[in-house]
């Protein structure tokens, strides 16, 4: 039964701190999906957790490339963004099996483009513009992964 839990974000800091806070959990092998409309915040989200980890350089979304890597002190990061995928089968082309059996953190933006062919999800992150400015984030756990995330951040 999937645990979630909501919190208002009601800046750009917020978002980028919730990121510090995600990436503290240190979770090595993780599949975590991002969902939301254009504009809603993933991009930032992963932008900080990525940085949380460690990481020094600049951040861009993989629209085109569909997946950025990352080595980050030793642990791998993989960056999805399937915005433009036009069909799921893509991610066979790209060696998506791959990237998700392997060890690493799979950060996915828009994994509703990619269904059929991605795994499970251990963490779901919802953000969405608040009606009170801001952003409302909903995260919901798929495996005991996710419920480690969600322990770490205090719920």
């Amino acid at each position: 039964m999937a645990h979630c839990i909501s919190e208002y974000l009601p800046d750009e800091a917020a978002t980028l701190e919730l990121g510090v806070r995600l990436a503290a959990v240190g979770s090595e092998q993780a599949t975590v999906f991002l969902q939301g409309d254009l504009g809603a915040g993933k991009t930032t989200l992963v932008r900080s957790w990525l940085q949380g980890l460690g990481y020094q350089g600049r951040v861009k979304s993989p629209t085109y490339t569909l997946v950025e890597p990352y080595e980050i002190q030793g642990r791998s990061v993989y960056h999805f963004d399937l915005y433009r995928l036009a069909d799921p089968e893509e991610l066979e082309y790209i060696g998506g099996r791959d990237y998700f059996s392997g060890q690493g953190l799979c950060l996915v933006e828009w994994p509703e483009k990619g269904a059929g062919m991605l795994p499970g999800p251990d963490l779901i992150i919802e953000l969405h513009v608040s009606s009170q400015g801001g952003r409302q984030a909903r995260l919901c756990t798929g495996t005991p992964i996710g419920e480690r995330f969600l322990l770490s951040l205090g719920h």
